[in-house]
């Protein structure tokens, strides 16, 4: 797998050939503006599932991009210069809460998708027009064909809000703006042979169907028709906004192939360098949509996985269980951070996942890319299930995203790591030790019943490591903080990886959650 560029939204996929040619035209509702639809056709996600399982059942055939010249030439500046006209906002009047904008195709997201809005029971595909769109002198409207389609749609925050909290662009890509109105790290229906040595599949959602309640609810209701060489889906996705956002992610999948590595509710993010970095290749302090992988575990232990750009791709499998949850989080929220008030990465959402039902055995996959800009997403955490996919199954799945600043359910017995640093074994101030070898750990915890605990100096950090020797371990309260800070040295021979684990107990039970880490020698 390589890292996927993101300034165009995260676009790898496969390919849907739209037809609207002779297709019969029927006007928009009132409330629609000047959209104009397609036929009514029944709808229901029933139906759609038995669509998915009857197209599994066919060999797949990938689409063609249309107009593939002329589209590819319009790069990251050139599809800035296309904007939306708001006059063909979807639900623009009326009482629906969250009118829908619609995306131009591009070099980066080259294949159409179909788009209808359901009513009263029955949907009505949105037929593209040229019209839609500002081309801003660009000479691109007399070059493309009048039935282009769209590459995807946004969720505006409101009837007069020119900002989106939700949008779908790109193979199976999605993603919301959190809490604080800024686009971060993205989800995805789904993940086929993610960093195998064979090349990753990416399925596309081919179709899709909005649906929003008049009553007031802050909801919009979200249909896709999923397709890929391995598998099709049916998907159905429940989106609320409140502080934040959540999802809830119904689907079925279909097989056509054996999958050897299959990633369910897949989050995807960026991560090129943070506190725990022991040089800084740009002059702000860090840079990163999410900076740890947080599990909360079958059998309850919340563990918290500092991310690394490591040298190579770097795969861990976090087997477990029936897991509560893990997530993609950003923890590190103050501006001085990151000093950047452009991306502004301190308010970036993490994305949580919830499983509605037991997912049984299998593994929480962390895929970490290396990466030498922050343009492109090089980290990917998905469920992998321990039971083998193949050809002909059928799967259900179920469970929630938490698009926020903080976990939705963290542990209030437990403090929180909230930093990590690395630097050279010893001691300040004395010769520098002879093995060059030692790297000290430092580790910050804030919260739980470290909270209202006054100094003493009785903690020890319980550390285990995969190899090596651990020496120099106390911990001690900063002064004028609420911070803990755990220390230790671990001396080690040789450049293979070290694995680490650290916890803070009292009398045997535990005061914080698990730091868990992978140390990769200098080469």
């Amino acid at each position: 797998m390589r890292p996927i560029g993101r300034r165009n939204f995260l676009t790898s996929g496969l390919g849907w050939t739209l037809a609207l040619s002779g297709m019969p035209v029927q006007r928009a509702r009132a409330d629609a503006g000047p959209i104009q639809f397609g036929p009514a056709q029944p709808f229901d996600f029933t139906a759609l599932t038995q669509r998915a399982a009857k197209l599994a059942k066919h060999a797949y055939v990938a689409a063609k991009p249309r107009a593939p010249k002329v589209v590819d030439t319009i790069n990251f500046d050139q599809g800035q210069k296309i904007k939306f006209r708001p006059e063909y906002t979807l639900w623009r009047d009326g009482p629906r809460r969250f009118p829908v904008r619609f995306f131009h195709l591009d070099k980066f997201v080259a294949l159409p998708v179909r788009i209808s809005a359901i009513a009263d029971g029955a949907a009505r595909e949105i037929l593209y027009s040229p019209r839609f769109f500002d081309y801003d002198r660009t000479g691109l409207q007399s070059k493309l064909p009048v039935d282009l389609g769209f590459s995807g749609f946004r969720v505006m925050a409101g009837k007069d809000s020119a900002t989106d909290w939700l949008a779908f662009q790109g193979a199976s890509y999605f993603r919301s703006s959190g809490a604080e109105n800024q686009y971060g790290a993205s989800a995805r229906g789904i993940a086929v042979d993610t960093a195998l040595s064979t090349k990753e599949e990416f399925p596309r959602f081919v179709e899709f169907w909005l649906d929003e309640p008049p009553d007031g609810d802050p909801r919009i209701t979200i249909y896709a028709l999923l397709d890929g060489p391995s598998l099709t889906g049916a998907y159905r996705f429940d989106a609320r906004k409140g502080r934040g956002a959540t999802i809830d992610v119904r689907a079925e999948l279909f097989m056509r192939n054996d999958i050897t590595r299959l990633g369910i509710a897949p989050l995807t993010s960026m991560y090129w360098y943070g506190q725990n970095a022991q040089c800084h290749p740009d002059w702000r302090p860090q840079i990163h949509d999410s900076d740890g992988l947080a599990l909360s575990t079958g059998a309850g232990e919340h563990v918290w996985r500092p991310l690394i750009d490591p040298p190579s791709v770097l795969t861990n499998s976090f087997f477990d269980d029936n897991p509560k949850g893990f997530g993609l989080m950003q923890r590190d929220r103050a501006f001085a951070d990151y000093q950047d008030d452009g991306a502004f990465y301190n308010r970036r959402p993490g994305i949580w996942v919830e499983p509605a039902a037991g997912w049984g055995a299998g593994a929480v996959q962390l895929i970490e890319i290396p990466t030498n800009d922050e343009i492109h997403d090089n980290v990917v955490a998905y469920w992998l299930p321990k039971r083998p996919i193949k050809a002909g199954d059928r799967l259900p799945l179920a469970y929630r995203l938490y698009w926020q600043d903080e976990e939705p359910h963290p542990p209030t017995d437990l403090a929180r790591v909230v930093a990590t640093r690395i630097g050279r074994g010893g001691v300040p101030g004395k010769p520098e030790p002879t093995d060059k070898d030692a790297r000290k750990f430092v580790i910050d915890f804030m919260g739980g019943p470290l909270a209202a605990m006054k100094a003493r100096y009785d903690l020890k950090p319980t550390v285990v490591v995969s190899r090596g020797t651990v020496d120099n371990s106390y911990v001690i309260k900063v002064v004028g903080t609420s911070l803990w800070r755990a220390f230790f040295d671990v001396h080690f021979t040789g450049k293979d990886p070290l694995d680490l684990r650290c916890v803070l107990r009292l009398g045997g039970k535990p005061l914080t959650e698990t730091w868990i880490y992978e140390y990769l020698p200098p080469t």
